[in-house]
């Protein structure tokens, strides 16, 4: 799968991944390959995503929304940055 992590002024993200765990506003949920087509809008919390050499990269997000379609995965989020664990 394709994910790209956009905010207002830069890309964040550009790669492929194994999975994707966003902090979806009705709950978290994970996006694998082959997932059903969704758009959804993002509360503010921690996304997580494992790249395709099985790097876990987190970060903090804002607000924002995904879409998901035929493994290309794109996140828009109004802020972001490295999550501080």
């Amino acid at each position: 799968m394709h994910l790209e992590i956009l905010t207002p002024d830069k890309t964040v993200f550009s790669g492929n991944i194994k999975s994707l765990t966003v902090p979806g506003t009705k709950g978290p949920f994970t996006i694998l390959i082959n997932h059903a087509p969704i758009i959804s809008t993002l509360d503010k919390g921690l996304l997580s995503l494992l790249t395709d050499t099985g790097l876990e990269v987190i970060y903090e997000i804002g607000e924002g929304m995904i879409e998901a379609n035929q493994n290309k995965i794109m996140v828009l989020a109004e802020k972001i940055r490295p999550a501080e664990l």
